[in-house]
C-alpha cells in the first residue's frame, strides 16, 4: 500500500506521504485514494476510511492515506 500512498501525496503536491499526512493530521478529512488496479481516483474522506466510495469506478474502495500508512 506504500505505493498507493506515495501516488496520493504526488496526486497532492507532497514529496511523501508522511508531510501529506502531517498536513491533514488535525482535519475532519482525509486525502484518499482508490485501491483498484488503473483507477487512482482521489477525493477526502474521514480519516479511518478504508471502504469509501469511488465516483470514478463505482466500487467501495476508497482508503485514506492514515489508513495506508497503517496510522489507523
Amino acid at each position: 500500500m506504500q505505493g498507493l500512498a506515495q501516488q496520493l501525496a504526488d496526486d497532492w503536491g507532497y514529496s511523501t506521504p508522511e508531510e501529506l499526512a502531517e498536513d491533514y493530521v488535525l482535519d475532519g478529512v482525509a486525502p484518499s485514494i482508490c485501491k483498484n488496479s488503473g483507477c487512482g481516483y482521489s477525493t477526502e474522506y474521514e480519516p479511518d476510511q478504508d471502504r469509501g466510495h469511488c465516483e470514478n469506478c463505482g466500487t467501495n474502495t476508497v482508503t485514506s492515506v492514515f489508513v495506508l500508512l497503517g496510522v489507523i
